[in-house]
């Protein structure tokens, strides 16, 4: 009598979304790992009979992602090539039972705090002794830090909080513990990211001592773990800002002249309407001493083009902001009209191609001042970190520059380097959004 042979589970972990949602992925992967599971991240051939989702829900643009990708491995499973197909993340924890209704090919859908459940469906355990573990799915030389999760910052159009709770800290203990053994595996350099960064530590309650925002002591602590060559800032909210941490970044080396701070509009008018706590002439203010506390750093900000209510005044406003504040790196958003936030009780009445039309103003508005920015480095010589190989150049990155968001320094091929190096590189040449350079030393 013939047996049934029953193929060993394997597991395929697709990722959408931000960096958050990666170290999420990074997460589970380990602990699946750890589990003796058989399990890859984004496999190029979907040889995998078990997929999981990590879903975005942040904007239209994002849902339409996931929902799309979702459709096309629920397609798979119905047509025999896949076994099971299971959701996660930001989409399946706002729109879960919706979801449910309208694709029922979906095995189970999973909130973004249901890991030991997910694990559970995967027949996995949550190893506690994996706290603080990482199997990265980035290149080896560097890593996301999550220092904190959700959000408590009452921002009229977001929607965060609705998929990922208030705002929680990392105890400090356990993220010099990951941060040490990311070093150890060779992690050079560390991404910090959260919702909002400057808020850490004001959640804890600790015996026999206030809570208080705890960003400086933190960079200072990580600065000092021993391989870390790059600590990078991400997501910073201007009220409030913690302005002690910029002495730190000055005086420390490793802590790169970098800093992420989305301020979302230069018009006070539509600041006080998406509830952001602070003005432009405050923001104004606070970028002057950021840049007059730490020399040469560089400023990365977003906006949202046409939030409702934004006049052509407002617009205006921002566009001369822009054009003031000279920023190194910018994006802009079309504005998303979210359900259940505080904005959606408005009407959305900025016709698309009015969004579309000022934000295409202002990316060629930033566009000129990034080529003048990076036409100023020619000719200098900046240490530059070898991210990867493609198309005749090794490509790389300043201290200025985060990976995939920013501007990349690209080396002619023939010359010697290896990925995760540091390397001295001359920049010959300039572009709006790329620098070109020889290797020096």
């Amino acid at each position: 009598m013939k047996t049934k042979v029953v193929a060993k589970p394997s597991i395929n972990i697709i990722t959408l979304g931000c960096s958050k949602n990666l170290v999420d992925s990074e997460v589970l992967f380990t602990q699946l790992k750890g589990n003796g599971l058989e399990v890859t991240h984004e496999a190029k051939k979907d040889k995998a009979n078990i997929v999981v989702i990590n879903t975005c829900g942040f904007i239209d643009n994002a849902k339409q992602e996931s929902i799309d990708t979702i459709l096309r491995y629920a397609d798979a499973k119905e047509a025999g090539k896949i076994d099971k197909l299971y959701v996660t993340g930001c989409l399946s924890h706002r729109y879960k039972d919706d979801l449910e209704r309208e694709i029922p090919m979906v095995d189970s859908f999973f909130g973004t705090n249901e890991l030991p459940r997910l694990l559970k469906a995967l027949k996995a355990d949550y190893k506690h002794e994996l706290v603080g573990e990482r199997l990265l799915t980035t290149p080896a030389h560097y890593a996301y830090l999550k220092i904190a999760e959700g959000c408590d910052r009452p921002c009229s159009f977001c929607a965060i909080p609705l998929m990922r709770g208030n705002h929680v800290s990392r105890p400090m203990e356990e993220l010099i513990k990951e941060a040490s053994s990311l070093a150890k595996k060779g992690t050079k350099e560390l991404i910090l990211i959260a919702q909002d960064l400057t808020f850490y530590g004001l959640d804890f309650k600790e015996a026999g001592s206030s809570s208080g925002r705890k960003l400086k002591e933190l960079l200072e602590r990580l600065s000092d773990v021993n391989g870390i060559e790059w600590i990078r800032l991400q997501y910073a909210y201007p009220a409030g800002f913690p302005v002690e941490i910029l002495q730190t970044m000055a005086e420390r080396e490793n802590i790169c002249k970098y800093l992420d701070m989305p301020l979302q509009s230069g018009s006070d008018a539509v600041l006080k309407r998406m509830r952001r706590g602070i003005t432009r002439e405050k923001t104004e203010a606070l970028i002057e001493t950021i840049r007059g506390t730490v020399p040469n750093i560089a400023l990365r900000t977003t906006l949202i083009s046409g939030y409702p209510g934004e006049t052509e005044a407002d617009y205006e406003e921002t566009y001369s902001f822009v054009e003031r504040m000279r920023f190194d790196r910018l994006g802009i958003f079309n504005y998303s009209h979210e359900e259940n936030t505080h904005a959606f009780s408005v009407q959305d009445d900025v016709p698309e191609e009015v969004k579309q039309e000022r934000s295409d103003e202002i990316m060629a508005l930033q566009q000129g001042i990034s080529e003048e920015l990076n036409q100023a480095r020619v000719g200098n010589t900046y240490q530059v970190m070898v991210d990867r190989k493609e198309s005749g150049y090794f490509v790389g990155r300043t201290e200025f520059d985060s990976p995939e968001v920013d501007n990349e320094v690209l080396i002619p091929a023939e010359q010697y380097a290896r990925l995760g190096d540091f390397v001295q590189v001359k920049i010959d040449r300039a572009e709006e959004f790329d620098l070109y350079g020889t290797i020096v030393s």
